[in-house]
């Protein structure tokens, strides 16, 4: 089990904002898998995390498409343009929790952040 966060490295965001938007990512995630036998497991084993990057919003959103198309819990991080970027901005999105063989058919192709 494990949850993955995909990451925008096309966009001007510092390395902080980065960290706050993968974090949201991370809570997204979290909060929708509450109650689920996949959210326990996850939970019980230390709740496994991966940072990925992907290259830009068409990128992003095709990887969400498949992973809610594979049946995944997908949730996707729009900014609220207070920073750095414009509001509406896609910046991450978490796949998962979920079994690691169910999320690598998805992104293990994909580099580490």
């Amino acid at each position: 089990m494990k949850l993955v966060m995909l990451a925008r490295t096309d966009l001007a965001m510092s390395r902080g904002k980065m960290a706050a938007q993968v974090a949201h990512a991370a809570v997204l995630a979290a909060l929708s898998g509450l109650g689920t036998a996949d959210f326990a497991t996850w939970l019980e084993q230390g709740q496994p995390k991966v940072v990925l990057k992907v290259g830009d919003a068409n990128e992003l959103r095709r990887l969400a498409e498949a992973g809610k198309q594979a049946g995944l819990p997908i949730s996707l991080v729009e900014d609220a343009g207070r920073t750095q970027l414009p509001p509406g901005t896609l910046t991450c999105a978490a796949i998962g929790p979920a079994e690691d063989r169910r999320i690598d058919a998805i992104t293990g192709d994909l580099p580490l952040l």
